[in-house]
């Protein structure tokens, strides 16, 4: 399974004096069960972009495909595309609305014509996959932490079953724990459940830790697409986009112009860690 744009353009307002080029000449492929980071300063196009993966925008050109077929063909299930998109907005907490959190997480199960009993089962399940246990089901989601909610808002989204979870800045406004957290439920999911995980952030070290391919947007366009050491080896250049690399790169990068022999590629701690013992001796 795969998602693929050839070719795509978006226009806001075209043919006003208004008019601005959000996305322009995309191409690109995002494979079934790669863990993808999408990086860009604001304004860059990455928003735009991540709803066209299920269609909540419409190109103004180009193709979208979703396992080789033209999503906006004619008599495309586009609401069935999103049952196997899902997108999890930034502060999807704002979403929530139903009395106990069991009733909220079911909604979108019972909206693709599951049973109540079936829609629950589904719910459950997917609550338990982001750490939710039996204690939450009947609290109102409004009385929920902030990482609660925001798993919360995950869970819903997970219960209708998606091969593919897009997520727009999961962790904003997150205290470091809870981002770890929220974090780490994800990667759990990508890791068990083999789902395609798409993850938009600003956080270079999040990005660093837990995606296997970075897509960098830059004014509407992808300026890098490649594995996190080849992309931030383009600090300076990702620097000239409004972006930075980890704190870790330009520590390694320090130390190898003082003549100490580390890896300078190394974008995590751990990588780091071994790479400055290794260098020591130790």
């Amino acid at each position: 399974m795969s998602i693929k744009l050839e070719h795509v353009t978006y226009t806001y307002s075209p043919g006003t004096v208004y008019e601005m080029h959000a996305l322009e000449d995309v191409n690109l492929e995002i494979r079934d069960g790669q863990f993808v980071g999408i990086i860009g300063h604001t304004g860059s196009g990455k928003s735009t972009l991540i709803q066209h993966f299920n269609g909540l925008m419409k190109p103004t050109g180009g193709l979208v495909l979703y396992n080789g077929e033209n999503i906006w063909g004619e008599n495309y299930p586009l609401k069935a595309l999103r049952s196997h998109v899902g997108l999890v907005f930034q502060y999807p907490e704002h979403q929530l609305f139903e009395e106990s959190v069991l009733e909220d997480v079911c909604f979108g199960p019972k909206n693709q014509g599951l049973s109540p009993d079936e829609a629950k089962e589904r719910a459950k399940e997917a609550l338990a996959q982001v750490g939710l246990g039996e204690e939450f089901y009947s609290s109102s989601p409004f009385e929920l932490s902030g990482g609660q909610k925001r798993r919360a808002a995950i869970a819903g989204v997970l219960a209708m079953n998606p091969d593919v979870l897009v997520l727009d800045e999961p962790t904003a406004g997150l205290d470091p724990r809870g981002r770890d957290e929220i974090l780490d439920q994800i990667a759990e999911l990508h890791s068990v459940r083999g789902i395609t995980i798409i993850l938009v952030s600003h956080s270079m070290e999040d990005i660093a830790k837990y995606v296997e391919r970075i897509i960098v947007m830059n004014k509407g366009k992808v300026a890098f697409d490649d594995a996190p050491k080849e992309v931030f080896s383009h600090y300076r250049e990702l620097e000239g986009m409004g972006l930075a690399a980890p704190q870790i790169t330009y520590i390694m990068h320090a130390l190898k112009e003082k003549g100490i022999p580390v890896d300078e590629t190394a974008t995590t701690v751990e990588e780091a860690r071994v790479s400055i013992l290794k260098a020591l001796g130790k």
